[in-house]
């Protein structure tokens, strides 16, 4: 690189906005803990009115964590607490169902088999079909273990 190039790099860095790591950091964890209590009320309510056990608690949970996300995303409210959060609400499964909406919103214009259809998955597709096959190994992986030790 020539002194022109680094002097310029050196400037540019002069230059460049701070970020605040830690900040951000501590609303991603205080925001992504607040999206875990939410999922932890929830499971308690399904527990408590409708009889679920703990291993059974999880997929209705999940369900209606993505539905309400869904909603939210398509008032628009997900996204402002989504600026803040930052990775606070990408990590949890909230930013699977916000992958979702978001993409459907995007493309409604163009219809709705081919618009909203066509792309609502092309994110949130990949996330599908990996769940899928890892769940599939590791049921197969269970399944010889078990069957091999004689169980």
């Amino acid at each position: 690189m020539s002194n022109k190039e680094t002097s310029y790099q050196t400037y540019e860095k002069k230059l460049e906005p701070k970020r605040p790591v830690i900040k951000n950091c501590i609303k991603a964890f205080l925001v992504g803990g607040f999206v875990c209590v939410i999922g932890q009320l929830i499971s308690t309510f399904y527990m408590y009115y409708f009889h679920f056990t703990e291993q059974t608690v999880g997929n209705p949970t999940v369900a209606t964590l993505i539905f309400i996300t869904m909603i939210l995303t398509g008032i628009g409210v997900y996204d402002k607490i989504a600026q803040f959060a930052g990775a606070g609400t990408a990590v949890p499964v909230t930013g699977f169902g916000n992958a979702v909406i978001s993409a459907a919103i995007e493309h409604r214009t163009e219809g709705f088999v081919q618009g909203v259809g066509g792309n609502m998955f092309k994110l949130a597709g990949s996330v599908i079909m990996f769940g899928v096959v890892s769940a599939f190994v590791v049921a197969l992986i269970k399944t010889i273990i078990l069957n091999w030790s004689g169980m």
